[in-house]
Protein backbone atom coordinates (compact mmCIF):
# COMPACT_ATOMS: atom_id res chain seq x y z
CA UNK A 1 0.00 0.00 0.00
CA UNK A 2 1.35 3.53 -0.44
CA UNK A 3 3.09 4.69 2.53
CA UNK A 4 1.28 7.36 4.62
CA UNK A 5 2.82 10.65 5.91
CA UNK A 6 2.97 10.25 8.92
CA UNK A 7 5.53 6.63 8.24
CA UNK A 8 8.21 8.01 6.00
CA UNK A 9 10.23 9.59 8.66
CA UNK A 10 10.62 5.84 9.82
CA UNK A 11 11.12 5.15 6.16
CA UNK A 12 13.19 7.46 5.29
CA UNK A 13 15.58 6.83 8.63
CA UNK A 14 15.12 2.84 8.08
CA UNK A 15 13.23 2.13 11.10
CA UNK A 16 10.50 0.40 8.84
CA UNK A 17 10.56 -1.32 4.90
CA UNK A 18 7.44 -1.61 3.90
CA UNK A 19 3.76 -0.45 4.99
CA UNK A 20 1.82 -3.87 4.16
CA UNK A 21 -1.47 -2.87 5.00
CA UNK A 22 -4.00 -0.52 7.90
CA UNK A 23 -5.01 -2.84 10.66
CA UNK A 24 -7.52 -0.80 12.71
CA UNK A 25 -8.41 2.90 13.40
CA UNK A 26 -9.24 3.55 17.16
CA UNK A 27 -10.13 6.92 19.22
CA UNK A 28 -6.73 7.90 19.80
CA UNK A 29 -4.59 6.27 16.37
CA UNK A 30 -4.53 4.46 13.60
CA UNK A 31 -2.51 1.39 13.97
CA UNK A 32 -0.77 -0.47 10.62
CA UNK A 33 1.09 -3.84 9.88
CA UNK A 34 4.79 -2.94 8.89
CA UNK A 35 7.61 -4.78 7.89
CA UNK A 36 11.01 -4.14 9.58
CA UNK A 37 13.86 -6.57 7.88
CA UNK A 38 12.94 -9.88 8.17
CA UNK A 39 10.26 -9.43 11.31
CA UNK A 40 6.52 -7.91 11.22
CA UNK A 41 5.74 -5.61 13.69
CA UNK A 42 2.89 -2.57 13.88
CA UNK A 43 3.26 0.96 13.79
CA UNK A 44 0.51 3.01 15.92
CA UNK A 45 -0.07 6.57 14.52
CA UNK A 46 -1.41 9.07 17.27
CA UNK A 47 -4.45 10.97 16.01
CA UNK A 48 -3.74 14.93 16.62
CA UNK A 49 -5.78 16.12 20.17
CA UNK A 50 -8.48 17.88 18.02
CA UNK A 51 -8.65 14.09 16.23
CA UNK A 52 -9.06 12.61 18.96
CA UNK A 53 -12.18 11.19 21.01
CA UNK A 54 -10.84 10.34 23.87
CA UNK A 55 -9.85 13.65 25.62
CA UNK A 56 -6.49 14.68 28.12
CA UNK A 57 -8.10 14.88 31.33
CA UNK A 58 -6.55 16.12 34.82
CA UNK A 59 -7.74 13.00 36.20
CA UNK A 60 -5.25 10.95 33.91
CA UNK A 61 -2.46 13.35 33.92
CA UNK A 62 -1.72 14.45 37.91
CA UNK A 63 0.33 13.23 39.26
CA UNK A 64 2.86 13.01 35.64
CA UNK A 65 6.01 14.65 36.21
CA UNK A 66 7.69 16.90 33.57
CA UNK A 67 11.62 16.85 34.15
CA UNK A 68 12.48 20.14 31.69
CA UNK A 69 11.53 22.90 33.80
CA UNK A 70 10.71 25.40 30.54
CA UNK A 71 8.42 23.01 28.94
CA UNK A 72 6.32 22.88 32.27
CA UNK A 73 5.99 25.76 32.55
CA UNK A 74 4.85 26.31 29.38
CA UNK A 75 2.39 23.23 29.74
CA UNK A 76 0.92 24.86 32.22
CA UNK A 77 0.38 28.16 30.41
CA UNK A 78 -1.30 26.29 27.86
CA UNK A 79 0.16 28.40 24.71
CA UNK A 80 0.96 26.90 21.81
CA UNK A 81 4.42 25.56 22.38
CA UNK A 82 2.71 23.91 25.56
CA UNK A 83 0.19 22.24 24.00
CA UNK A 84 2.78 20.75 21.67
CA UNK A 85 4.99 19.82 24.53
CA UNK A 86 1.39 18.31 26.46
CA UNK A 87 0.63 15.98 23.49
CA UNK A 88 4.67 14.81 23.49
CA UNK A 89 3.88 14.46 26.73
CA UNK A 90 0.71 11.75 26.38
CA UNK A 91 1.99 9.94 23.92
CA UNK A 92 5.47 9.65 25.71
CA UNK A 93 3.37 8.09 28.19
CA UNK A 94 2.51 4.82 26.79
CA UNK A 95 6.13 4.42 25.46
CA UNK A 96 7.31 4.60 29.09
CA UNK A 97 4.64 2.96 30.90
CA UNK A 98 5.57 -0.21 27.70
CA UNK A 99 8.88 -0.33 28.86
CA UNK A 100 8.16 -0.38 32.51
CA UNK A 101 5.27 -2.60 31.98
CA UNK A 102 7.71 -5.36 29.79
CA UNK A 103 10.42 -5.11 31.93
CA UNK A 104 8.72 -6.17 35.35
CA UNK A 105 6.63 -9.20 33.07
CA UNK A 106 3.63 -7.56 32.13
CA UNK A 107 1.58 -9.40 28.92
CA UNK A 108 1.92 -5.98 26.31
CA UNK A 109 3.38 -5.58 23.62
CA UNK A 110 7.03 -4.89 23.29
CA UNK A 111 7.94 -1.32 22.35
CA UNK A 112 10.55 -1.04 19.55
CA UNK A 113 11.07 2.99 18.52
CA UNK A 114 9.14 6.14 19.09
CA UNK A 115 9.53 8.60 16.84
CA UNK A 116 7.20 11.79 15.17
CA UNK A 117 4.06 10.48 17.12
CA UNK A 118 4.96 6.99 15.63
CA UNK A 119 5.23 3.85 18.22
CA UNK A 120 6.59 0.71 16.99
CA UNK A 121 6.18 -1.79 18.71
CA UNK A 122 5.45 -5.57 18.39
CA UNK A 123 2.65 -7.21 16.45
CA UNK A 124 0.33 -9.69 18.55
CA UNK A 125 -0.66 -12.60 16.94
CA UNK A 126 -2.79 -15.54 17.56
CA UNK A 127 -2.03 -19.25 17.33
CA UNK A 128 -1.94 -19.32 13.27
CA UNK A 129 0.65 -15.94 12.86
CA UNK A 130 -2.66 -13.78 11.98
CA UNK A 131 -3.34 -10.25 14.15
CA UNK A 132 -4.41 -11.27 17.21
CA UNK A 133 -8.76 -10.44 17.86
CA UNK A 134 -10.06 -8.21 20.49
CA UNK A 135 -11.50 -10.47 23.74
CA UNK A 136 -15.00 -7.88 22.70
CA UNK A 137 -14.72 -9.95 19.81
CA UNK A 138 -14.52 -13.50 20.45
CA UNK A 139 -17.47 -15.28 22.07
CA UNK A 140 -16.05 -17.31 25.37
CA UNK A 141 -16.76 -20.62 27.27
CA UNK A 142 -17.53 -20.37 30.99
CA UNK A 143 -13.65 -21.76 31.34
CA UNK A 144 -12.17 -19.30 29.00
CA UNK A 145 -13.90 -17.11 30.53
CA UNK A 146 -12.44 -17.74 33.98
CA UNK A 147 -9.14 -18.54 32.45
CA UNK A 148 -8.90 -15.13 30.94
CA UNK A 149 -10.62 -13.16 34.07
CA UNK A 150 -7.83 -14.53 36.61
CA UNK A 151 -4.95 -13.92 33.85
CA UNK A 152 -6.09 -10.40 33.68
CA UNK A 153 -6.69 -9.61 37.54
CA UNK A 154 -3.40 -11.22 37.85
CA UNK A 155 -1.98 -9.03 35.60
CA UNK A 156 -3.56 -5.83 37.00
CA UNK A 157 -1.95 -6.52 40.06
CA UNK A 158 1.81 -7.12 38.48
CA UNK A 159 0.67 -3.73 36.87
CA UNK A 160 0.24 -1.80 40.04
CA UNK A 161 3.26 -3.56 41.59
CA UNK A 162 4.75 -1.87 38.80
CA UNK A 163 3.65 1.17 39.97
CA UNK A 164 0.79 1.82 37.27
CA UNK A 165 -2.82 1.93 36.61
CA UNK A 166 -3.82 1.68 33.30
CA UNK A 167 -6.97 3.59 33.69
CA UNK A 168 -9.09 2.52 30.60
CA UNK A 169 -9.42 -1.68 30.99
CA UNK A 170 -12.21 -3.26 29.18
CA UNK A 171 -12.56 -5.85 26.85
CA UNK A 172 -11.72 -3.04 23.96
CA UNK A 173 -7.88 -2.92 25.41
CA UNK A 174 -7.00 -6.33 25.37
CA UNK A 175 -5.97 -8.69 22.64
CA UNK A 176 -6.34 -12.58 22.97
CA UNK A 177 -2.85 -13.68 21.42
CA UNK A 178 -1.48 -17.59 21.04
CA UNK A 179 -0.28 -17.32 24.37
CA UNK A 180 -3.45 -15.40 26.19
CA UNK A 181 -4.67 -11.61 27.06
CA UNK A 182 -2.57 -9.10 26.29
CA UNK A 183 -2.90 -5.60 27.71
CA UNK A 184 -2.89 -2.64 25.42
CA UNK A 185 -3.81 0.76 24.97
CA UNK A 186 -1.42 3.01 27.50
CA UNK A 187 -1.71 6.77 26.68
CA UNK A 188 -3.51 7.43 29.51
CA UNK A 189 -1.70 5.15 32.20
CA UNK A 190 -1.95 6.28 35.45
CA UNK A 191 0.76 6.86 38.46
CA UNK A 192 -0.21 4.58 41.30
CA UNK A 193 1.61 6.77 43.91
CA UNK A 194 0.99 9.92 42.37
CA UNK A 195 -2.43 10.63 41.39
CA UNK A 196 -5.42 10.34 43.83
CA UNK A 197 -8.00 9.48 41.29
CA UNK A 198 -5.59 5.94 41.13
CA UNK A 199 -7.62 3.98 43.31
CA UNK A 200 -11.22 4.44 41.89
CA UNK A 201 -9.57 3.60 38.25
CA UNK A 202 -8.09 0.86 39.33
CA UNK A 203 -11.45 -0.29 40.47
CA UNK A 204 -13.23 0.87 37.86
CA UNK A 205 -11.24 -1.12 35.40
CA UNK A 206 -11.62 -4.70 37.75
CA UNK A 207 -15.10 -4.29 37.26
CA UNK A 208 -15.17 -3.35 33.26
CA UNK A 209 -12.99 -6.96 33.25
CA UNK A 210 -15.44 -8.47 35.89
CA UNK A 211 -19.01 -7.20 33.96
CA UNK A 212 -17.29 -8.72 30.91
CA UNK A 213 -16.36 -12.14 31.45
CA UNK A 214 -19.36 -12.33 34.41
CA UNK A 215 -21.82 -12.73 30.97
CA UNK A 216 -19.94 -16.01 30.56
CA UNK A 217 -19.14 -16.66 34.06
CA UNK A 218 -22.00 -15.28 36.19
CA UNK A 219 -20.63 -15.70 39.83
CA UNK A 220 -17.78 -13.76 38.71
CA UNK A 221 -20.10 -10.55 39.45
CA UNK A 222 -20.62 -11.60 43.07
CA UNK A 223 -16.44 -10.83 43.31
CA UNK A 224 -14.76 -7.84 44.52
CA UNK A 225 -11.36 -7.89 43.39
CA UNK A 226 -10.34 -4.30 42.55
CA UNK A 227 -10.79 -2.84 46.35
CA UNK A 228 -8.95 -6.04 47.64
CA UNK A 229 -6.09 -5.31 45.40
CA UNK A 230 -5.96 -1.48 46.22
CA UNK A 231 -6.26 -2.78 49.96
CA UNK A 232 -3.22 -5.08 49.72
CA UNK A 233 -1.36 -2.25 47.90
CA UNK A 234 -1.87 0.36 50.72
CA UNK A 235 -1.13 -2.09 53.20
CA UNK A 236 2.33 -2.07 51.46
CA UNK A 237 1.84 -5.75 51.10
CA UNK A 238 0.94 -6.36 47.24
CA UNK A 239 3.56 -8.45 45.36
CA UNK A 240 2.92 -9.95 41.56
CA UNK A 241 1.95 -13.64 43.37
CA UNK A 242 -0.38 -12.22 46.15
CA UNK A 243 -3.34 -15.03 46.90
CA UNK A 244 -6.53 -12.91 46.15
CA UNK A 245 -9.83 -14.39 47.58
CA UNK A 246 -12.19 -11.63 45.38
CA UNK A 247 -13.74 -10.72 48.56
CA UNK A 248 -13.62 -7.65 50.36
CA UNK A 249 -15.10 -6.94 53.90
CA UNK A 250 -16.39 -3.09 53.70
CA UNK A 251 -16.36 -1.08 56.86
CA UNK A 252 -19.91 -0.21 56.76
CA UNK A 253 -19.99 1.45 60.06
CA UNK A 254 -21.27 4.95 60.16
CA UNK A 255 -19.05 8.10 60.68
CA UNK A 256 -19.53 9.31 63.83
CA UNK A 257 -19.93 12.81 62.85
CA UNK A 258 -21.11 14.14 66.30
CA UNK A 259 -18.06 12.73 67.77
CA UNK A 260 -15.81 14.38 65.82
CA UNK A 261 -17.32 18.05 66.27
CA UNK A 262 -17.16 17.87 69.71
CA UNK A 263 -13.48 17.18 69.41
CA UNK A 264 -13.21 19.96 66.89
CA UNK A 265 -15.20 22.05 69.63
CA UNK A 266 -12.59 21.14 72.42
CA UNK A 267 -9.90 21.90 70.39
CA UNK A 268 -11.74 25.84 69.55
CA UNK A 269 -11.99 26.11 73.30
CA UNK A 270 -9.22 25.62 74.16
CA UNK A 271 -7.10 27.52 72.19
CA UNK A 272 -9.30 30.75 73.01
CA UNK A 273 -8.74 29.83 76.58
CA UNK A 274 -4.59 30.12 75.67
CA UNK A 275 -5.04 33.11 73.92
CA UNK A 276 -6.92 34.29 76.74
CA UNK A 277 -3.91 33.62 79.22
CA UNK A 278 -1.31 34.60 76.88
CA UNK A 279 -3.16 37.91 76.60
CA UNK A 280 -3.26 38.29 81.14
CA UNK A 281 0.17 37.71 80.72
CA UNK A 282 1.08 40.56 78.25
CA UNK A 283 -0.74 43.35 80.45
Amino acid sequence: MKTPKRLKPLVDEGLIDEVMRQLMSGKEAEVYVVRCGEDTRCAKVYKEASKRSFRQNVQYTEGRKVKNSRRARAMEKGSRYGRQEQEQAWQSAEVDALHRLAAAGVRVPRPYNFLEGVLLMELVTDANGSAAPRLNDLELSEAQAREYHQILIMQVVRMLCAGIVHGDLSEYNVLVGGEGPVIIDLPQAIDAAGNNSAGAMLERDVDNLTAYFGRYAPDLRTTDYGREIWSIYQSGKLHPDVALTGCFERNLKLADVGGVMREIDDVVKEEAARQRYKQTLER
